[in-house]
């Protein structure tokens, strides 16, 4: 998700967004302690789209 689609979203949506991705990296991460995944990179990506998303969100509780 690039950064211009993020700055896009409403603050409901990035507070839904930003569930959603820490539901998929807790599942990713308990994945990968079972057995390898595929591409472990997909974790540090997905860590940095929340980093991303709570900025955005921060940013905009901010600008209220």
């Amino acid at each position: 998700m690039k950064n211009t689609d993020i700055k896009a979203l409403s603050v409901p949506e990035l507070t839904e967004k930003i569930a959603s991705e820490k539901e998929a990296l807790r599942k990713m991460k308990f994945a990968h302690q079972v057995s390898a995944i595929e591409n472990p990179m997909r974790i540090k990506q997905t860590r940095r789209l929340i980093a991303r998303l709570k900025t955005e969100l921060r940013s905009k509780e901010i600008q209220k």
